[in-house]
């Protein structure tokens, strides 16, 4: 089926079928207008009952995660978050971009959790899914308004975006990081801009990525960069360069992480493929297979996050002798479950 042309500033113009769902809307090209509006961004609210997500995956570090946003704006192409948006009985494709539901309870149903007796502190990660730092959340602040618990009640907090709006929350960070109870990991997936706008149209650039990792590093605030992900074929020659300028603006620490294509994000990466880099197509499709046993996508547990076979060894390869020569990854951040505090639980328990 023919795809519709690109959108500027979207990942995807299409959205596939729902596999929950028995109606299908398909692309008509004799139907295309060029001067129709591009799709604006709706925003929902989302009265959430619970807030933090119990994690099962062994090969995930963390048991807990929160999600301030369903749907995310930043419209990266290769997301393995998108399929999750059908179970809202949206399209994993334009309606992942432009669907954001907003958990605007996120604050109260937090400390809910935390006031429990049962409640153990440990560390819990926003948001490893979504981005909470999307462009909607310089207005909505549900980010923030998180990270006022975390630090009320100094429970340990990882913090994963590609966006520098996480140095507006430097003033909770860096209080948070004085108690060993913060630390931040910023994505940056290429030092080629004409890509990054092309494959994460609405994350920040790449210099403003690095100058967040530099003010959070100045700020006490522990950073790692996130390679995340790298593209074989197309991003993979920039692994040197990513880690030399992680450990320029202050980075200890620094993860690669292969593309990986669940579901119908397999489909949508090969249409952008097409529509922006024809050339490398085959190349970079062969490349994944190559790392996800023909597939891609393999869900494996232990092979989902690293890949395998001589193409993904190849990767790992590389970033090993990048992260040796700048001496990264040496220093290992414990958070500090020890540190927190459950303000007014002795009152409370009077006024029960």
């Amino acid at each position: 089926m023919d795809a519709p042309p690109p959108i500027h500033g979207r990942g995807t113009s299409r959205n596939p079928a729902n596999r929950f769902e028995r109606i299908e809307v398909e692309y008509d090209p004799n139907e295309f207008d060029p001067d129709a509006p591009a799709p604006k961004t709706e925003f929902y609210w989302d009265d959430s009952k619970t807030i933090l997500a119990k994690n099962d995956s062994p090969d995930i570090p963390f048991n807990f995660s929160i999600n301030p946003y369903r749907g995310c704006e930043h419209g990266c192409v290769y997301c393995f978050a998108r399929p999750f948006h059908e179970f809202l009985g949206y399209s994993s494709g334009l309606d992942f971009e432009t669907k954001i539901h907003v958990k605007r309870n996120g604050p109260e149903l937090l400390r809910r959790e935390f006031m429990k007796p049962t409640w153990q502190p440990q560390v819990v990660s926003i948001s490893g899914v979504t981005d909470p730092y999307q462009p909607v959340e310089a207005r909505l602040k549900a980010t923030r308004g998180l990270l006022e618990v975390f630090a009320e009640f100094r429970n340990p907090v990882g913090l994963i975006t590609k966006n520098a709006l996480v140095t507006r929350d430097i003033d909770l960070l860096s209080e948070l990081a004085k108690h060993g109870c913060a630390s931040v990991a910023v994505s940056i997936t290429t030092l080629d801009e004409s890509i990054a706008r092309k494959m994460e149209p609405r994350t920040s650039t790449i210099a403003k990525r690095f100058e967040a990792v530099k003010r959070l590093t100045d700020a006490g605030v522990p950073v790692a960069v996130m390679l995340a992900p790298i593209v074989p074929g197309l991003t993979d020659n920039d692994i040197p360069g990513l880690v030399e300028r992680a450990a320029e603006n202050g980075a200890k620490r620094v993860a690669l992480l292969p593309i990986r294509l669940p579901r119908e994000v397999g489909p949508l990466f090969e249409e952008w493929l097409s529509a922006h880099f024809p050339g490398h197509k085959d190349k970079v499709l062969s490349r994944i297979r190559e790392m996800r046993g023909g597939e891609l996508n393999d869900g494996r547990f232990g092979k989902r996050m690293q890949g395998e076979g001589k193409r993904a060894e190849h990767l790992h390869r590389l970033f090993r002798l990048a992260v040796n020569k700048h001496n990264m990854n040496v220093e290992r951040f414990n958070y500090n479950a020890g540190a927190f505090k459950r303000p007014g639980a002795t009152k409370l328990l009077f006024e029960k």
